[in-house]
C-alpha cells in the first residue's frame, strides 16, 4: 500500500533507568540482540555498531521459526554521546533519537522518516513495539 503521508513519524517511551544505561543498552551490540524485535516470535540475532560519525551499524531481525529476516542498516550522520543519534538508512531516510535525563528516568524520542510500502499508522506501530522491548529489556537489565 502506497502511503501519501511523507511527514515524519515520532515514536517516544519513558525508559525508568539512568541516561547512561540507556545510552549503552541502546548502543552495544549484545544488548541490541536482546531488544530489537516487534514481537516475542521475532530476534534480532545478529547485530554490529560502529557508534561514531561516519560509522556503520547492521542489525539482522529474523522470525523465530526460520521464514523470514531482513538487515536494518545505516550510516551516522551525528553522534553526541548521552543526547544525540543521528542516521541515514541504506535506502536514504533520516532517523533522529533524542535522549532527555529526567532525574533518574530517561525520554528516548525516536524521529524518523517514513517508506512507502507501509502505512504510516503500521510503521509507527512496529517502531513504537520495538522502541518498547528496548524499555522492557532496559528496565529488567
Amino acid at each position: 500500500m502506497e502511503t501519501l503521508n511523507n511527514s515524519s513519524i515520532t515514536v517516544q517511551a519513558q525508559v525508568n533507568a539512568p541516561i547512561e544505561k540507556v545510552w549503552e543498552t541502546w548502543n552495544s551490540p549484545q544488548d541490541i540482540t536482546q531488544w530489537c524485535y516487534a514481537s516475542e516470535d521475532w530476534h534480532a540475532p545478529y547485530a554490529e555498531n560502529d557508534l561514531r560519525e561516519g560509522g556503520k551499524f547492521r542489525t539482522t531481525m529474523a522470525a523465530k521459526d526460520g521464514s523470514f529476516s531482513f538487515d536494518f542498516g545505516g550510516e551516522y550522520t551525528s553522534v553526541q554521546e548521552n543526547k544525540l543519534i543521528e542516521y541515514v538508512m541504506e535506502d536514504g531516510r533520516k532517523v533522529r533519537i533524542e535522549f532527555t535525563d529526567q532525574a533518574g528516568t530517561t525520554q528516548v524520542v525516536e524521529t524518523f522518516d517514513p517508506e512507502t510500502t507501509n502505512t504510516v499508522e503500521m510503521q509507527k506501530a512496529g517502531w513504537q513495539a520495538i522502541l518498547d522491548s528496548f524499555k522492557k529489556y532496559t528496565e529488567a537489565k
